[in-house]
């Protein structure tokens, strides 16, 4: 069994899109990003390096799937146990739990307000990668209907806390969350109309360059860039074939 440390870290980062190879060259152009070849796999599967690092993969979408999407796995010492309690709390499973031979063990749901997550369980230990260098995925925001019900799915089930709440004024209340209190991500209530999702940043020097190397490439703006609490500038963007995340770079000086 994996150790207890990983419990709700987010640990690896799957694009599921509909052109692997135009979305290697693009998220290799705007974040540095390389690929390799995991041969342990059923079928064929690629991964995103940065530095050499796996940090996760990128996959044709399986028929039936909506839209390209990112998708993130959160780590749990027992993924059967985990995944059988976030069916008690609400959660729809789609997928496993499955093993992946030598690698672990995993599953797909939405949570109780329909965000995609995925639950892993590594075969052997899995140590902390430390602060997010450029090119790492550095935070995690949850947009859905209800954000207190919502954190306390996730709470339940790995043990994160609440770091700081910070009212936003019309936007509501945004919760900053961790693990050891160190802030991880947030969630807040998701404006009408979009969906409960998931969002996932990454670090970058300029975000401010790279709003405008996405549009270049045919990706599209949503919000930003702009500046956060803090100092720290974002972008949110949706790449060429329709997959959301967004970009961040830390305040300079």
């Amino acid at each position: 069994m994996a150790q207890e440390e990983i419990r709700g870290r987010f640990v690896w980062y799957d694009l599921v899109t509909r052109d692997e190879e135009a979305a290697i060259a693009f998220y290799g152009d705007l974040v540095g990003w390389r690929t390799e070849a995991f041969d342990g796999a059923d079928k064929p599967y690629t991964m995103w390096t940065n530095g050499g690092r796996p940090l996760g993969g990128v996959m044709t979408m399986p028929e039936g799937t909506p839209a390209p999407h990112w998708m993130a796995y959160l780590g749990t010492p027992d993924v059967d146990a985990t995944v059988a309690r976030a069916r008690e709390l609400g959660a729809i499973i789609f997928h496993g739990p499955v093993d992946i031979p030598t690698v672990g063990r995993f599953a797909v749901l939405a949570d109780p307000q329909g965000a995609i997550i995925a639950f892993f369980t590594p075969s052997t230990e899995s140590p902390p990668r430390g602060e997010a260098q450029v090119g790492d995925f550095s935070w995690h925001e949850l947009m859905t209907d209800d954000y207190q019900s919502a954190f306390g799915f996730y709470a339940e089930l790995f043990g994160w806390q609440v770091i700081e709440d910070n009212d936003m004024g019309e936007m509501g209340i945004y919760r900053i969350f961790g693990r050891g209190g160190i802030p991880m991500g947030g969630v807040f209530n998701k404006p009408p109309g979009a969906p409960s999702a998931w969002i996932y940043y990454v670090t970058v020097d300029d975000v401010d360059t790279k709003a405008a190397e996405i549009t270049a490439a045919g990706g599209q703006i949503l919000n930003g860039p702009m500046e956060v609490p803090g100092g720290d500038r974002i972008v949110l963007f949706s790449d060429p074939q329709g997959a959301v995340s967004a970009l961040h770079a830390r305040a300079k000086g």
